[in-house]
């Protein structure tokens, strides 16, 4: 299995990350995507993923830190990028987040540079949205974008699903499928085609239904699994070999 969004290098996991690591190679979890969030964090995700052949990192500006933005964190993503290029698999986790109070127009003018830029160096996007799937699907659909990417922790409607789709993206799929009260998010999930979904865990944060209050792992992420194949028609084992095609078929350059 492929956890396509966790973040192991938060410090959450400073004091366990082998073991957490270990315990995932028990589960069958074996390759992982951490996506940045932030320009001070990126050097030490990037080192962090060098030390491990089962590691893969994205690169982006995440909206809940661009109260510490400048222009020449575009400028450092830029130059990474090109550095890293056949290492980056993707750039994110960039989006919208119209449940902060950071201006929403600073969001749009950052995320759509940083489309830009995964234009410009011909990588998927790996997308964060909180109540701003229109301005999203607007701002792809003006800039078209063509890379496709992920949509992160979906949880929209299932036209919302197949606009996403129809522009060449995989949905994530998290922790919120397990809670039984995700009704509409769980209907959607079991409708879309298989092909379009890929496994998450949005580890520290979006914790499993019965361990809310507590750190989320990917270790947790076989138990996303077994939801979703609850959810799905398909054969259990074609459920689990899809997910993992899917995220290699929409990230590139992942490593195993």
């Amino acid at each position: 299995m492929i956890d396509s969004h966790c973040h192991l290098d938060f410090s959450a996991f400073d004091s366990d990350r082998e073991q957490v690591l270990q315990t995932c190679t028990e589960r069958g979890v074996s390759t992982f995507v951490i996506p940045g969030t932030q320009a001070n964090a990126w050097d030490n995700l990037i080192s962090l993923c060098n030390s491990s052949g089962r590691l893969n990192f994205a690169l982006g500006l995440h909206p809940y830190f661009l109260d510490d933005y400048c222009e020449s964190h575009l400028q450092q993503l830029d130059e990474l990028l090109t550095q890293q290029q056949g290492h980056v698999v993707a750039v994110g986790e960039i989006g919208l987040d119209f449940s902060l109070s950071i201006d929403s127009d600073l969001q749009e003018q950052v995320f759509t540079e940083q489309i830009r830029l995964a234009q410009q160096h011909d990588l998927p996007i790996i997308v964060h949205h909180r109540r701003s799937h229109n301005a999203l699907i607007r701002l792809l659909k003006e800039k078209r974008f063509g890379n496709g990417g992920i949509i992160h922790a979906f949880s929209g409607s299932y036209q919302e699903a197949q606009t996403y789709i129809d522009l060449g993206f995989k949905l994530g799929v998290g922790g919120i499928i397990t809670y039984p009260r995700a009704k509409k998010t769980r209907e959607v999930i079991a409708k879309v085609p298989l092909t379009s979904l890929v496994l998450e865990t949005d580890a520290p944060d979006m914790p499993i239904n019965n361990k809310q209050g507590q750190r989320n792992s990917p270790v947790y992420l076989p138990i996303i699994l077994q939801a979703l194949q609850a959810l799905r028609w398909e054969p259990a084992e074609v459920v689990k070999q899809a997910c993992w095609q899917n995220t290699f078929d929409i990230l590139v350059n992942i490593k195993t």
